[in-house]
């Protein structure tokens, strides 16, 4: 694809100094990046689109719905990167018991040195940098409506009583496509707080031997993280300093309205096979991701490939097909390739 050029305004609008100051931390997270992705790689074997794909949502302050069969290194790659992180890791396996007072803490009554009895905050799982929430859709919308307000607002609120969570906060929640029996679906709302829906396909017959060899073996040392908190949170403002010209924003912006069957520039594919399109946040999530895609590559402007690439990953949960999808055989996949390929040739005859 052609490479467009980005806006000069756009760039002399920043201060010297404070582009050179960028410059050189983009940088340096391209080499944490590779060092980032080469310790994972060594524990993950078969999945480096997806491990690229989940750190861009983390440093884009977002999170990831991981779809995939059991087995596939699911948590394993959420504990690999919490790690590699030197972040704090929590892992719930969300079943149909669980409650919201498992997930966010609960208030209990304790006895002080004087006798006096009082309730006393007791922090959930949930205050953590690194939350796995394991097979999600097992427990039902009341439990899963409690990560709600954490995902979108970084606190929760307990009896009335409100508490922060600590930066970075990065929920990975996996769930099953394969066994439904006793599962309850995400709703909209809380798929709309997931940055990404990822899905991981079973490995290359290589790379399933290379895991049966590794997980059969000695147990490997832990490797010693490759960066800190600190940094992980500067690498985030990093990427939010990450200029989006104008066009590409509107670029990211049309691919969504094109998803959307209601409005007049839908695309004909929406139109016959889209009960229900994607909403403004899904626009908001595109050009976050297009920007770590960005920051991930060294550059410090985003293009219209980072936002064609953030496209599956932001829509694939955002976009509801109605009863002749399933009929045709017609997933959200394909549905978003053929929008990428009509906004694309619309570009190019604009830019003609």
């Amino acid at each position: 694809m052609t490479k467009p050029d980005v806006a000069a305004d756009a760039l002399n609008a920043i201060a010297p100094e404070l582009q050179e100051d960028d410059m050189r931390a983009l940088a340096r997270f391209v080499e944490f990046k590779k060092e980032f992705l080469g310790r994972l790689e060594r524990e993950i074997v078969g999945q480096p689109r997806v491990l690229e794909d989940l750190l861009a949502a983390f440093f884009a302050g977002g999170h990831a719905l991981l779809t995939g069969a059991p087995g596939l290194g699911k948590t394993r790659m959420a504990r690999a990167i919490a790690q590699t992180l030197a972040l704090k890791f929590s892992r719930v396996q969300f079943t149909p018991d669980l409650m919201p007072s498992d997930l966010l803490g609960s208030n209990i009554l304790q006895a002080t040195s004087s006798g006096e009895r009082l309730f006393e905050f007791l922090p959930g799982p949930i205050f953590t940098n690194v939350l796995l929430a394991d097979e999600i859709n097992r427990t039902p919308p009341k439990t899963q409506a409690a990560l709600l307000e954490a995902m979108q607002e970084r606190q929760v609120t307990v009896v009335g009583k409100r508490y922060e969570l600590e930066n970075p906060f990065f929920v990975l929640a996996t769930q099953n496509p394969i066994e439904q029996e006793g599962t309850y679906l995400l709703p909209e709302a809380q798929l709309d707080r997931f940055l990404f829906s990822l899905t991981i396909d079973y490995p290359k017959a290589s790379d399933e031997i290379d895991m049966a060899l590794m997980t059969s073996g000695a147990e490997a040392r832990n490797e010693t993280h490759v960066v800190t908190r600190e940094e992980a949170l500067e690498y985030q403002a990093l990427v939010r300093r990450v200029i989006v010209a104008r066009r590409v924003a509107e670029y990211a912006v049309e691919i969504v309205r094109k998803t959307r069957p209601q409005t007049k520039n839908s695309a004909e594919a929406t139109q016959q096979y889209v009960e229900w399109g994607a909403g403004p946040r899904a626009s908001q999530a595109m050009l976050l991701a297009a920007k770590a895609y960005a920051a991930m590559s060294g550059r410090p402007t985003a293009s219209y490939d980072d936002v064609e690439r953030a496209a599956p990953n932001v829509l694939r949960s955002r976009v509801r097909l109605n009863y002749l999808a399933q009929a045709d055989g017609m997933t959200v996949d394909f549905l978003v390739k053929m929008i990428l390929r009509e906004a694309r040739e619309e570009l190019e005859r604009r830019r003609d």
